[in-house]
């Protein structure tokens, strides 16, 4: 078969017109779906195809500090972190990276948003991968980086270099540590690069009591309040966290359109004291993606698992087992974490999408019993990884009969043996 063209014949495939399974194939070409044909015949399989996981949260260059950030508070996680990231090298940001994509493509993640400096090093790293990349560059007071230059500055030259490049799998875009190490200045000539490119904004928001109540020492407003009145919260801002924010703020939130990112495992993990208030975002218009964090503030990069903890927590947290359902946290995974990237149909499965594909085998041992009608229930609260027998992104197999490419695994394990001989 041609590379350019995968042909998936008789599968229960999910379709994003009607949110249910169907029967039949689906043709990938040249990136995107061409063509998808539903037979009409009583026929049974148990290979299953959804879409790609879209993981809205990422710093993926973390991947080295995994195990090196733990239990401690978040003011201590963040000034360890700015000493880890002091002394980094082009190479270690590079190796680090290669080893986060790994694990996410082995996660069935096919495409993820990156927050972090030095995304030109990590841009390359994805193109090498074949990962769908949407890389933000971290921007904050030049009194307050490690980077070399101005933060407004890289970040643009950034975006210049690498719009259009790399055979459609980099994407890049601007971003903001926290309004803790931003001004509003900062923030709103990042608001207007973003603006200028067309790009996303994304940005840390409301991650802990202590960040809101300072800066409300300081400037007399609730963040997300200021940044809705400077204009810089809209269908093309992705926030971070957004566990402490009041009623008139989700509403004015909705009301813009922001993508939410919920990052639970990550949350708790770091003891930020609460639980985001997802269905009232939800119901005021937000736009919810999940997010895993980086390997230092979660240890694991696993969507499914931050999608079920995520929502057994928000069930716990408000003693109602029916408050969010399997298939509004699959909607989540896919479909609205596309939304967030700003790419038009990522996460669905129709003509024309974005040919980012997971196949999954329904006789793995997380999955014995699964049925079309309820293999979303089983998807989010018992899927095991070790389910995807296909990972295609961009219409290319990166994982193929439970193997990845070869020449992804030589990235992979080359990766891994210089960061050890090293650190």
């Amino acid at each position: 078969m041609n590379e350019d063209h995968i042909r998936l014949e008789s599968v229960n495939f999910y379709d994003s017109s009607t949110g249910t399974f169907k029967f039949g194939d689906i043709s990938v070409r040249n990136g995107v779906i061409e063509s998808i044909s539903e037979k009409n015949i009583e026929e049974r399989s148990e290979i299953f195809v959804i879409p790609g996981l879209v993981n809205t949260h990422t710093h993926i260059a973390m991947s080295r500090f995994r195990g090196l950030l733990d239990d401690m508070d978040l003011e201590h996680f963040l000034i360890k972190t700015f000493d880890l990231d002091r002394d980094r090298t082009d190479d270690d940001i590079y190796h680090s990276s290669i080893i986060g994509m790994y694990e996410l493509i082995m996660n069935g993640v096919t495409s993820f948003m990156d927050l972090y400096y030095s995304e030109n090093i990590i841009a390359m790293a994805a193109s090498d991968m074949g990962i769908r990349a949407f890389l933000s560059w971290v921007t904050l007071d030049p009194d307050k980086t490690t980077q070399k230059g101005n933060p407004l500055d890289n970040a643009e030259n950034f975006i210049k270099e690498f719009s259009g490049k790399k055979g459609g799998y980099v994407n890049p875009s601007i971003g903001i540590q926290g309004v803790y190490v931003a001004s509003m200045d900062n923030i709103s000539l990042a608001g207007d690069i973003s603006r200028r490119y067309n790009t996303v904004l994304h940005m840390h928001l409301a991650e802990t009591r202590k960040e809101v109540y300072d800066y409300m020492d300081e400037h007399g407003k609730r963040p997300a309040l200021d940044l809705l009145d400077h204009n810089l919260i809209d269908n093309r801002t992705n926030m971070a966290h957004c566990v402490w924010l009041t009623k008139e703020e989700i509403e004015k939130i909705g009301k813009a359109r922001g993508n939410v990112s919920w990052n639970s495992v990550s949350n708790h993990k770091l003891g930020v004291g609460g639980v985001p208030a997802i269905p009232e975002l939800m119901e005021s218009g937000a736009n919810i993606g999940l997010g895993t964090d980086s390997n230092g503030s979660n240890n694991s990069l696993n969507l499914l698992e931050t999608a079920k903890h995520g929502s057994l927590a928000i069930k716990n947290s408000r003693w109602d087992a029916s408050v969010l359902t399997s298939r509004q946290i699959f909607h989540m995974l896919t479909e609205s974490g596309g939304k967030s990237t700003g790419m038009k149909d990522l996460g669905k499965i129709k003509v024309g999408a974005p040919a980012d594909l997971l196949v999954i085998d329904g006789n793995n041992y997380s999955l014995n019993m699964a049925r079309s009608s309820d293999f979303i229930n089983d998807l989010v609260y018992s899927m095991s990884p070790s389910a995807i027998r296909d990972v295609i992104i961009n219409g290319k197999f990166v994982k193929k009969d439970f193997k990845i490419q070869d020449e992804i695994e030589k990235k992979y394990r080359e990766s891994v043996k210089w960061i050890r001989e090293r650190f």
